[in-house]
This record gives structure tokens, C-alpha cells and sequence, in this order.
């Protein structure tokens, strides 16, 4: 395989538009997309009619605006080519207002309220800066997607929103550095994809994973990840091929899947591309996830994204590494080698740690769901309450800059922001900590929060956002200041006295830091629900509105939808539960009992003196079972029911966590009870162990 020549061969990018496209209207569209220049129709007549041919040549015979609603997923409406000409033969055709804009209906779609139902019209709206591509026969064109009247139905519009008032309050702290050649500022992310695979045929015989994605119920296994041999170990054979095949489609699409090795818990692995812009990596996160799932199936197994699909090994996340670039090449989250680079670092870390410390509620909400609430704190996962880990040698840095003391690692001097004896930061002059939400690993900040299942959007977003508002201010600060080194000295030393409480470099899953996190003044909100309301404070609200990223309608809408999606994940896996209860468990059950007492009645017509303890005590034990599986399924019908009484959606969502949560746990320990009991091949499901290692 000539991976040069499979790389990008499904994509419209850089070299195929300089193949097909005329160079003056090639210059025009790379104007567009880097200098944000507006798109005349005539360019996007002769762009589209080239993207028709290179992707006929290709085999496509359909179009699609490609968006991602607010589901987490993508969505597209397929439109062929075919015109008809007036002979009553076809043509191919596309022209420039296909390719800018598509009408596809918006009412079905998630809005929070935002729009009525009636209220169909949606637009698509490309997106130059994420280049098209070909999968399914089909050309899929990267779109916004928003309302008839230009509110945001999508997670692409804000990202980008939020990307460019980053930009926007970056260049202003870049341009007081002198750094006057720089026009570009991107946030760049790292998604790395944990995941599990599972035998197809065993996942259909489960219907709470085709329902809900993970097991509602099953007893542990006799090993679960206890002996941890699994981690980084040798790849089986039919797991092997399926990453060999997604890694060239993968390839083919242009996505620049790098690494992947199996993760932690038997049957989980993990895929990791290399960095590219905050946009282009949400894009290809959301391929990546697509082509793992229908690949999968091509392999006989099933790919399972879930926060937490198996209790008691850990869930998969999503590990969030970003940074900031600039269109020359420096990374502003690289120490540097020089004084002067390590104050503009300096200044950078000290805008994230105030922006963590300052909007740990809208860190907690971007990556919050019902799914991601069984996984933080648990396994690896790091906790619910955000911190920021940096290492203890740029701890000792902060803390002499704060305390205008010696630094006794570099120098013998007393350090003063851009002076000649700031000291010199090593890229990699720490370990790792797995457990912290928010860790600095050297040149950039890595966000171990994200649930597997989740867009990347969300989260960049309000890194994006919080990171730019806290720039913002010190570039005021900054330009309205007489002695700039005094103001930039001023700016560390106070973000540090002020912020320094969200910095912590030990274990966050300990009940100490618990404790001590609230000392300090963090939040700790476990749960969606708990966090949900912070969403809509006047001080966030205000936050996005400032830099042009939500409207305060779009941020009510998202605080309802994320509700809604609360509670009917839940309703659905409730109801998954209680079917499967009702239709195979209680049958199961009844069938084994009947096969106890035909033995005991069995033996008691033996002539010899039988025993029967043996069976006596298995039928006692099944009955009480019996008794409690009965009791908890009609408690949880009568909790369901009594959320329906509930108008108020906050409410109603606090009931599902305390209530339904709840009667649903205390359903799933008498279930792994009986699992445990009642014979292998009467039990209605695959177990654990079936289920964990089916796959070699």
C-alpha cells in the first residue's frame, strides 16, 4: 500500500482544487477561506462545477450538505446530481448556490424551544474551511446549519464563532509581544478516541446495548481488568484487521489517524489522529466515529461508544488535547528557550488558569450527559470537579513569581516578568496525571472530561470562549497601561494569587481532595442536573454574548435541549430495563425454578432417603429473588409514572437522576443476583465475560 498515494485521494483538498480549479479562482477561494473574504457566486459557480467533475470522476452520484445538529452526530440529505434536459436526457449538474446552500427541514431536529414545530425552513451554509469529501458514493460538503431566522441549530456555527473571537483577543496579546508578522491564531485539538468492540452477534442478543448502548445489568465477571495484561498488549487478529481497514479509510478521507493500541479494560482500544485546527479535528472526530461503527459491523463486531457500557472496568473518554498556533509556525503553549517567549508563554497559562478557575461550571456542562455521569470519577476517568494540573516545576515557578522569590533550579536571581533572568521552562518538565480533568502536558492543555460518544464541538467551544474572555481583559489591561513589562508583571503575579486554588498535581479521586477541593472553593457537581443551571447565569450568558458566540436565546435553547436529552436517556434505558425484565429475566427465572422443583419432587419419589437441601435452599433463594425483582420492577413503573406529573423540566430531570436512577440500581442488583444463580443456559443474556472476551 503507497499511503502517499491513498492519503486524501476521497477528499477535495489542496491539491485536487489546484488540479481542477483555474489558478485565479483557486487564489480567490484560498483568500476566502484565510482572510475571511466573502464569496462571490460566480467563484462558487466555477468551484462547485469543479468539485462535480473531480467527485464524478470518483464514482459519486449524490451531493450532501453534511451538518451536525445538537444530536452528537451527523446528518445529511442526499441530492442527486441528474438534471433533465429538455431531449428527456439527464445531465450532470451543480452549480454555486447547490454548493453554498441547501434547505433541509429544521423542525425535526433538536432546538430547545427555539423554533416551533411548524416552523420547518433550515439552512445549510458551507464551510470552506473544511474541505469536502467523498464517502458512500456520495460528495459530502462540511455546512453550518441555522434557522430561518439565524439562530445557531448546530455545533459548527459556534465553534466557529468562538474560534474567531479567540483569534480575535490572541492577535491583541501577540501584537503587544511586537509579533506584527502574525495574522493568524487557530485552536488546534487532538482527539484521542477510546472504544470498545464486541462480538455482533452477541451484541444482538442484548437489547439493552442496541437500545441504550451500554448493559443495564450484569453480574462481574471472575476477571474483569484486575490483571491490566490487556493495556498496550498485543493486538488480536480479527480486532488487528478492523483498525487496519479503518485505518485506510480513514486515510482516504484525510483523516490522519496516527496511533492505536488497546486501552485498559479487556476488549477496549484506542485510535489517536494528529492535531490539525479546532474545526477540521471536530469534523474528522465525527468521521472517525462513523466509520468505526460501520466498519465494525463489515467485521462481524460491534463498536460500542459509550461513556460507561460495562460496570465495574472502566468507561471510554475522550481526551481533548489543545492548543494554540500560529500561522508562522510558534506555539503558544511552548515554554521556549528564550525570556522573552517564556513571559508570552507565561501570559498565556495564566489567561487558561483564571479562565478554568473562573467558568469550571461551563467546563462541568460542555461535558455533561446521563452517559458521561456513570464514567467521571470512576476507573481512570477523572473526577467532577475541574482542576488543573501543571506539574510541581512550573509550580515552583508560579509560586516565586507570586511570592517574588529565588528560583533555585535556574537561577540565584529574583525573577521579573520579561526580564533577562526568567528562567528557562522545559516542554516536558513534569509527568502526566491521569486522573486530573485539565492537564498541561508539556504544549498544550489536555481535557480528559469528554465522554467517547461526545462531538468535540462542545467542549472547544468553551475552552474557546472562557480563554478568549479572560484575554480580552488583559489585553485592555495591557494597551491602557504606561510600563508594559509592570502591567504584564502585574497581570501574572495577580492570576496567580487569584486562581492559583483550581491548580492541584496529585490524585483526584481521592475523598481527600474532595474535601479539600471544597475548601478551596470548587465545584463539585456530579451530576448533568446539578450542573445544568449554571448554564444560564447573566454572568455566562453575558460571556458568550460579549464575544458573538451564543445569543442568549441559543444558550437557553442548548440548556433545554441538554435537559430533554438528559431525561429521555434515561426514559429509554427504564424502559429497555423493564421490558427485559418482563420478557426474558422473569422467565428465565420461572423456567429454572420449575427445573429445582421437578428435581426435588423428583427425588422424593425415590425409594432410597433423598436430599434435597441442596435445592431447597436454591428455591428459597430464587423466591425471595423472585419477590424483590417483582417489588423493584413495580417500583420503578410507579416512578415513571409519577415523572409524568411533572411539568417543569428541571424537575423532572432531578427526578429521573434521584428516583428512576435509583430504582433502576436497586432493579440491576437483584438481577445480577439471580445472573448469578440461575443456570448458564437458561439465562436469557450474555454474560460479562461472554460478552468482554468474544473477540480474538
Amino acid at each position: 500500500m503507497d499511503l502517499n498515494k491513498i492519503f486524501g485521494v476521497n477528499v477535495f483538498n489542496d491539491l485536487a482544487m489546484k488540479q481542477y480549479l483555474p489558478k485565479d479562482i483557486y487564489i480567490a477561494l484560498m483568500q476566502i477561506i484565510n482572510d475571511g473574504k466573502p464569496l462571490e457566486l460566480d467563484v462558487a459557480n466555477i468551484v462547485a462545477n469543479a468539485m462535480k467533475n473531480w467527485a464524478l470522476e470518483r464514482g459519486a452520484t449524490h451531493f450532501t450538505h453534511w451538518f451536525q445538529p445538537m444530536t452528537n452526530v451527523t446528518a445529511e440529505k442526499h441530492e442527486s446530481f441528474i438534471s433533465l434536459s429538455d431531449n428527456g436526457r439527464i445531465i450532470m449538474d451543480f452549480d454555486g448556490r447547490e454548493l453554498v446552500r441547501g434547505e433541509p427541514d429544521a423542525s425535526s431536529f433538536p432546538t430547545g424551544g427555539i423554533r416551533l414545530t411548524f416552523e420547518a425552513r433550515g439552512y445549510t451554509a458551507w464551510d470552506p474551511t473544511s474541505y469536502a469529501f467523498i464517502k458512500n458514493n456520495t460528495l459530502c460538503i462540511p455546512t453550518a446549519f441555522c434557522s430561518y431566522s439565524g439562530e445557531a441549530l448546530d455545533k459548527k456555527t459556534p465553534l466557529l464563532r468562538s474560534m474567531q473571537a479567540l483569534e480575535k483577543e490572541a492577535l491583541r496579546i501577540m501584537r503587544l509581544f511586537g509579533h506584527n508578522d502574525i495574522k493568524r491564531v487557530t485552536a488546534t485539538v487532538g482527539a484521542e478516541q477510546e472504544y470498545f468492540l464486541i462480538d455482533k452477534e452477541l451484541y444482538e442478543k442484548r437489547p439493552d446495548l442496541i437500545y441504550c448502548g451500554r448493559t443495564l445489568f450484569g453480574a462481574r465477571p471472575a476477571k474483569g481488568q484486575e490483571r491490566e495484561y490487556h493495556y498496550f498488549g498485543t493486538i488480536k487478529p480479527r480486532v488487528s484487521a478492523f483498525m487496519r481497514e479503518l485505518d485506510e479509510e480513514l486515510w482516504r478521507l484525510g483523516v490522519p489517524a496516527k496511533t492505536k493500541h488497546n486501552e485498559t479494560a479487556p476488549s477496549q482500544h484506542e485510535l489517536v489522529p494528529f492535531h490539525t485546527t479546532a474545526n477540521i479535528a471536530t469534523d474528522h472526530n465525527q468521521l472517525i466515529m462513523e466509520m468505526m461503527k460501520s466498519i465494525a459491523n463489515k467485521h462481524n463486531l460491534a463498536c460500542l461508544l459509550h461513556e460507561q457500557p460495562f460496570e465495574g472496568v472502566n468507561g471510554s473518554g475522550k481526551h481533548n488535547n489543545w492548543s494554540l498556533c500560529t500561522d508562522t509556525g510558534i506555539n503558544l503553549l511552548e515554554p521556549g528557550d528564550t525570556p522573552q517567549k517564556n513571559a508570552q508563554f507565561l501570559i498565556f497559562l495564566c489567561a487558561i488558569i483564571n479562565a478554568v478557575d473562573e467558568y469550571q461550571d461551563l467546563l462541568r456542562i460542555a461535558v455533561a450527559s446521563a452517559n458521561n455521569d456513570l464514567r467521571l470519577g470512576r476507573g481512570e476517568a477523572p473526577s467532577a470537579i475541574l482542576s488543573i494540573f501543571v506539574g510541581n516545576e512550573l509550580c515552583e515557578i508560579l509560586d516565586s513569581i507570586e511570592n517574588d522569590t529565588l528560583y533555585s533550579r535556574e537561577t540565584t536571581d529574583k525573577i521579573f516578568i520579561g526580564a533577562d533572568v526568567l528562567p528557562q521552562i522545559p516542554k516536558d518538565s513534569t509527568d502526566r496525571n491521569r486522573t486530573s480533568p485539565f492537564a498541561f502536558t508539556g504544549n498544550k492543555f489536555e481535557f480528559r472530561m469528554l465522554g467517547s460518544s461526545f462531538s468535540v464541538a462542545d467542549a472547544n467551544i468553551t475552552i474557546n470562549a472562557i480563554v478568549a474572555e479572560i484575554l480580552s481583559r488583559f489585553a485592555n489591561e495591557l494597551e491602557q497601561s504606561t510600563s508594559f513589562d509592570e502591567a504584564l508583571t502585574l497581570i501574572i503575579k495577580r492570576t496567580i494569587t487569584n486562581h492559583k486554588r483550581v491548580i492541584f498535581n496529585g490524585n483526584n479521586h481521592t475523598k481527600e481532595w474532595i474535601l479539600e477541593a471544597e475548601s478551596r472553593g470548587l465545584l463539585n457537581l456530579p451530576s448533568t442536573v446539578d450542573a445544568l443551571p449554571y448554564y444560564i447565569l447573566p454572568k455566562n450568558i453575558a460571556m458568550f454574548e460579549r464575544h458573538g458566540i451564543f445569543s442568549e436565546s441559543e444558550i437557553r435553547s442548548r440548556y433545554e435541549i441538554m435537559l430533554e436529552m438528559y431525561e429521555k436517556t434515561i426514559k429509554i434505558e427504564a424502559a429497555a430495563m423493564r421490558e427485559m425484565v418482563k420478557r426474558s429475566i422473569i422467565p428465565s427465572t420461572i423456567e429454572y425454578m420449575k427445573i429445582i422443583s421437578e428435581t426435588i419432587l423428583y427425588k422424593s419419589q425415590l425409594t432410597i432417603n433423598p436430599t434435597c437441601e441442596l435445592e431447597e435452599k436454591l428455591i428459597l433463594k430464587l423466591s425471595n429473588l423472585s419477590k424483590e425483582l417483582y417489588r423493584h420492577i413495580e417500583a420503578l413503573e410507579n416512578g415513571l409514572d409519577e415523572t409524568k406529573n411533572e411539568n417543569d423540566n428541571l424537575k423532572r430531570a432531578l427526578l429521573y437522576q434521584t428516583k428512576i436512577l435509583e430504582k433502576m440500581q436497586e432493579l440491576r442488583k437483584t438481577i445480577d443476583e439471580l445472573e448469578k444463580i440461575v443456570s448458564r443456559e437458561i439465562w436469557a443474556y450474555p454474560s460479562y465475560g461472554e460478552l468482554l472476551y468474544s473477540v480474538y
